[in-house]
């Protein structure tokens, strides 16, 4: 069974760090792309960041790289956001999503195959 699962949101103040990770089952990674999305309250998602996983070539939603890193590890069949200095602008819902890459990667932020359930991100004092 084909299972992305996302972990490691929270609540955290601003300023704070989180990092979220993307757990990978039933399915290896090595011919995905895989991005992070957000989508806040009211708001539509947006493209948070995205990896290629098997060169690592990274990409960055508008304003993202400054504070966000994504990464992965080949071992471990998942990738991880490192996110800095948050700010409340960041609460959302997390999501990771996996791209088949058989006709290649095209546009980043569509046509993904496969979703996580989310994991909820609050930055809050």
């Amino acid at each position: 069974q084909v299972q992305l699962v996302e972990s490691g949101g929270g609540l955290v103040q601003p300023g704070g760090s989180l990092r979220l990770s993307c757990a990978a089952s039933g399915f290896t990674l090595d011919s995905y792309a895989i991005g992070w999305f957000r989508q806040a309250p009211g708001k539509e998602r947006e493209g948070v960041s995205c990896i290629v996983f098997n060169d690592g070539i990274t990409y960055y939603g508008d304003s993202m790289e400054d504070r966000f890193t994504i990464s992965r590890d080949s071992a471990k069949n998942m990738v991880y956001l490192q996110m800095n200095s948050l700010k409340p602008e960041d609460t959302a819902v997390y999501y990771c999503a996996a791209k088949d890459l058989e006709y290649g990667l095209g546009y980043v932020w569509d046509k993904y195959d496969y979703w996580g359930q989310g994991a909820q991100v609050t930055v809050s004092s």
